[in-house]
């Protein structure tokens, strides 16, 4: 198996849709596809790259639009896609066409079209949801409890910096308020993974008012959001910005793990919108930064560890996170490491891990051979 190689990559940088659907074809084809995963620029004319991608290929296609695409290069305007043989894979994609009314019942059905026989008894669930919906929550809860024990990672459309309108791609087409949930069954071994660089800190508190429909919070310890947090970080309330929360994220436990929850934007009510629905009574502690390349190279470490030989590793890497990294300078070094391990995928406005939607992650399920 080891010297079999199921899927095939590419990058291509043309911002011509026909063009680059054609270079994205001659790269990634191979003989019984089970499916193909692509990322893109919004910058592309969305609906002649739609029609373009289903002309060139014949298999399931899914996808969206992003915050920045990641390939052999770490960047934006570009597409990435990956195509899946069928001697070890099948894909079996359902669109979600409205994420505002998602219920049990929507989930139920979507279950019962993924549940035909295989003969690859590995399997698990890749979620691709619109970003500016702010329903991924309940998306990905009641996908999971329908569909569990199934691990399930997945990732939040972006729409680059403008945060106006982003997409996912099903059937030949780019829907907006959608989601595209796929169970991946395979014959490779494979694990899901979430890495984050901040650790809990002993700074802990308690929202006392928020609206999570919204996503915004009122209060925390029954004092008003900006002004709590301003005197945490001992700065005048006009100088909170998206980067002081950034830098020190919030923290949910949930069982053993941690998970983050950020902050974005001062309302001008004195008010903050968050990038996750938070309830009231939520406790959170305030994270730690830790160096972002370490931990990279640790869970890449303990990847490589796990695996004799790794095909492919299907990512979801946060915005913040991009934004970090280009901050830093750090671009060409995480390139260099996420090659170690053939991760594709995009920079995301959000991501999910199981049952939970987080902030300033990267998902990922790596697909490969385990050592024995």
């Amino acid at each position: 198996m080891e010297s079999q190689k199921y899927v095939k990559t590419a990058q291509i940088t043309n911002l011509s849709a026909p063009i680059a659907a054609a270079l994205l074809k001659d790269k990634i084809y191979q003989k019984n596809m089970a499916g193909v995963i692509f990322f893109c620029s919004p910058n592309y004319n969305l609906e002649l790259l739609g029609k373009s991608l289903e002309k060139h290929f014949d298999c399931p296609v899914i996808g969206c639009t992003t915050a920045g695409e990641i390939g052999e290069n770490y960047t934006d305007n570009s597409i990435v896609g990956i195509s899946f043989s069928s001697k070890a894979f099948k894909l079996t994609p359902t669109l979600i066409k409205d994420v505002s009314h998602v219920n049990s019942e929507t989930i139920e059905k979507l279950k019962s079209t993924s549940n035909t026989l295989s003969a690859f008894k590995n399997k698990v669930g890749f979620l691709l949801v619109d970003g500016m919906s702010a329903k991924e929550e309940s998306v990905i809860n009641t996908i999971y409890n329908i569909f569990s024990p199934l691990p399930i990672i997945g990732g939040s459309a972006g729409d680059g910096m403008r945060f106006e309108k982003t997409f996912v791609y099903s059937e030949g087409i780019f829907h907006h308020n959608a989601a595209v949930f796929t169970v991946i069954e395979t014959l490779l071994d494979f694990e899901i993974f979430k890495l984050q660089h901040f650790s809990p800190s002993d700074i802990d508190f308690v929202i006392t008012q928020s609206d999570p429909e919204k996503r915004i919070v009122y209060e925390i310890d029954g004092e008003p959001a900006t002004e709590y947090f301003a005197s945490l970080f001992n700065i005048p309330i006009d100088e909170l910005s998206t980067e002081s929360f950034t830098q020190h994220p919030t923290m949910l436990k949930i069982g053993s793990e941690w998970y983050l929850r950020s902050f974005t934007v001062v309302n001008s009510d004195g008010s903050l919108y968050t990038a996750c629905a938070i309830e009231n009574g939520t406790p959170l502690t305030l994270g730690k930064p830790e160096d972002i390349l370490q931990s990279l190279e640790e869970q890449i470490s303990q990847l490589k560890q796990k695996f004799s030989n790794i095909q492919l590793t299907l990512g979801c890497d946060c915005l913040s996170r991009k934004l970090e990294i280009t901050a830093c300078d750090l671009t060409a070094k995480v390139e260099e490491k996420l090659n170690q391990i053939n991760l594709y995928g995009f920079n995301t406005y959000g991501e999910q891990y199981n049952s939970i939607h987080v902030n300033q992650t990267l998902t990922g399920i790596t697909f490969g051979t385990k050592r024995r």
